[in-house]
């Protein structure tokens, strides 16, 4: 296993200093529960945090001209689950991750894929700086933040939602959980989009935002916005 993630590490430029922290990285909860090792969840946090920061500064240095409310929205496309999941499918991370039997196809989750996508990062930090997590983001990430910018595509359907149903209805949308189903570490949501009481339409995902997401989504679609 070592060889094959000094291996992987070597595809996207990384020279571990300390292996074991990219053996943490690479341990979803379900491997290391069966296997009584540490996970990768504490990485992951640490990951999400550096994250933010890079994706930040990297949109205040690069966009001077961009207003603060753009950039959030910029930073939330560039950090959510689905963007950070296309990342890890581009590097191949899914068949670095290890997981317990009963997750046999959890490389190919979105959600999981996102996880340890941050808590590689985590594990950047902590084993070569800064720099060097900055560097990696430069190489794989930073390129589509760009071209996000340029299309203008980064406002996700929950927002154009809520601008169309304010502008057209003078209502702001609400939402409601209707299920919640699966294990903890494999929960899938539903959520409903409101408008006052009339409920507009459903969407499912692996967390409350995604599924919100989703509905909002088709609310779109039924409005043909």
């Amino acid at each position: 296993m070592t060889e094959n993630i000094t291996n992987f590490l070597s595809s996207i430029n990384i020279q571990p200093k300390n292996i074991s922290l990219y053996e943490t990285a690479f341990t979803h909860k379900s491997f290391g529960n069966e296997k009584k090792v540490t996970n990768n969840e504490r990485l992951e946090f640490l990951g999400d945090a550096v994250l933010e920061l890079l994706v930040t500064e990297f949109l205040y240095k690069t966009f001077p001209k961009l207003q603060e409310g753009v950039m959030t929205a910029l930073r939330s496309s560039a950090v959510r689950k689905e963007s950070l999941a296309n990342l890890a499918k581009k590097i191949q991370l899914g068949s670095m991750i290890q997981l317990s039997k009963g997750e046999r196809n959890g490389h190919k989750k979105d959600y999981i894929l996102a996880n340890t996508i941050e808590a590689l990062l985590g594990a950047v930090y902590l084993d070569r700086g800064l720099r060097e997590t900055k560097k990696f983001l430069t190489e794989f990430l930073f390129p589509e933040i760009v071209q996000t910018e340029s299309k203008k595509n980064y406002i996700g359907p929950k927002s154009r939602f809520q601008e169309w149903a304010q502008a057209e209805k003078s209502i702001t949308p609400h939402y409601e959980l209707i299920a919640s189903t699966g294990p903890d570490h494999a929960k899938t949501f539903r959520m409903a989009v409101y408008l006052k009481e009339t409920k507009i339409a459903e969407g499912s995902g692996n967390s409350k935002q995604d599924a919100e997401q989703a509905a909002a989504a088709n609310a779109l679609q039924i409005f043909k916005v």
